[in-house]
């Protein structure tokens, strides 16, 4: 479409509040990820993918629902798996309910480096998030984001 004929334009505000939003995302995503990565050598994608699993029973997910799950392409998903797993954190195989899906399997090493983990990722998430904002503040953001997960179709874990 010709910007010509474009009308919806960001007001100066809106833009500025845009950007706002884009540099906090990145700064807060960057600063959990490195502290991660420095306390126990985990991604934010694989400490989630390992969160995931530990939730799921018999810590079993299929590939499709990780993905769908983390809202990430199933090729992202796969490439971040395959470095869990030459790490022996996870073991692909293929579905045992019907042989055409494959499954991700949290093996014992990978739950036990995620529960080494956890207390650390929290702390790093309070310091950085929850202990900056109110508890209002808080719960406004995630039903904010929850708002904006409907509006794109989908739905978060704790709808």
């Amino acid at each position: 479409m010709p910007t010509e004929e474009f009308d919806r334009w960001l007001t100066a505000s809106q833009q500025v509040d845009w950007r706002a939003y884009l540099e906090g995302n990145s700064i807060l995503w960057g600063a959990l990820n490195v502290d991660l990565i420095e306390a126990c050598g985990l991604s934010m994608s694989e400490y989630e993918i390992l969160v995931r699993l530990s939730e799921a029973p018999e810590h079993t997910l299929r590939m499709s629902v990780l993905a769908d799950y983390l809202a990430q392409s199933r090729s992202r998903i796969s490439h971040t798996v395959q470095r869990l797993e030459r790490r022996q954190l996870v073991v692909r195989r293929p579905s045992a309910r019907d042989r055409r899906g494959i499954d991700c399997i949290m093996s014992a090493a990978g739950y036990a480096l995620l529960k080494h983990a956890a207390p650390m990722h929290v702390e790093s998430v309070r310091q950085r998030l929850v202990d900056v904002l109110t508890a209002e503040e808080l719960a406004q953001l995630a039903q904010f984001f929850r708002r904006i997960a409907v509006a794109s179709g989908r739905t978060t874990s704790d709808m």
